[in-house]
């Protein structure tokens, strides 16, 4: 693949991630009151039974969001050993992780300054790792 995509038929922007949750109104509770995102939108299909919610901080049709969707047949899912984590970008992550600790929210990596160094940037993160109620990895990644 040497090629590249021709900028007019490239895509624009990355509209967002799905995850799959067990439990909707606990999984917008918490992305809501632990993480602070609003619902910018709800599709519901009947025939298909499952309902999508849209959660995050801007306006769903200029930024990146999370749609968390669940499947009426409440089946399990099993996470994939490729996914990563989910990353967001937070003013002071030591007060969040505190605040998120003592509300519930199982802290998964304490926050802290990670030891290693980026060869291209030469900067050092300072992150903490949490969970969300379906046990989906959140990176904190403070940027102030």
């Amino acid at each position: 693949m040497s090629a590249s995509v021709p900028p007019s038929i490239a895509p624009k922007r990355i509209l967002y991630t799905m995850l799959r949750v067990s439990d909707l109104d606990r999984s917008i509770a918490f992305y809501h009151n632990m993480l602070g995102m609003s619902e910018l939108g709800r599709e519901t299909f009947p025939d298909a039974e499952f309902t999508a919610v849209f959660m995050g901080y801007g306006n769903r049709k200029t930024d990146a969001v999370i749609e968390i969707t669940y499947n009426w047949d409440k089946r399990s899912y099993e996470h994939g050993t490729a996914y990563g984590n989910l990353s967001l970008a937070v003013d002071d992550v030591y007060a969040l992780t505190a605040y998120l600790e003592e509300n519930g929210v199982k802290v998964l990596r304490p926050a802290g300054e990670v030891p290693m160094v980026s060869t291209e940037t030469g900067e050092k993160h300072t992150l903490a790792f949490i969970a969300d109620p379906d046990g989906y990895r959140i990176e904190l990644m403070q940027t102030a």
